[in-house]
């Protein structure tokens, strides 16, 4: 299961650098955070669905993956974005 598409829209137009931006690293980085939220509570739930737990890897593997990007690319950006995004204290 995914995020909602009115969900969806919502966070790629907090995130978005311009209006036709829907792909930068920043949107894809909110959209597997609420991705990511959406699985834990599921998992919460249901313990043993090993198959959803895999998917959570995968999905905080590529979130952490384009976190390093904007990291090493622009480290303003990605302090600004963990502070939005509520990702470290």
């Amino acid at each position: 299961m995914s995020v909602a598409a009115v969900n969806k829209s919502e966070i790629v137009k907090n995130y978005q650098r311009s209006e036709k931006d829907t792909g930068s690293s920043e949107v894809q980085i909110a959209l597997l955070t609420a991705r990511i939220k959406h699985l834990t509570q599921h998992l919460g739930i249901h313990a043993k669905d090993k198959h959803s737990r895999r998917g959570l890897i995968t999905l905080v593997n590529k979130r952490r993956k384009l976190l390093t990007y904007i990291k090493k690319v622009n480290p303003s950006k990605y302090l600004e974005l963990l502070k939005r995004l509520e990702l470290r204290k």
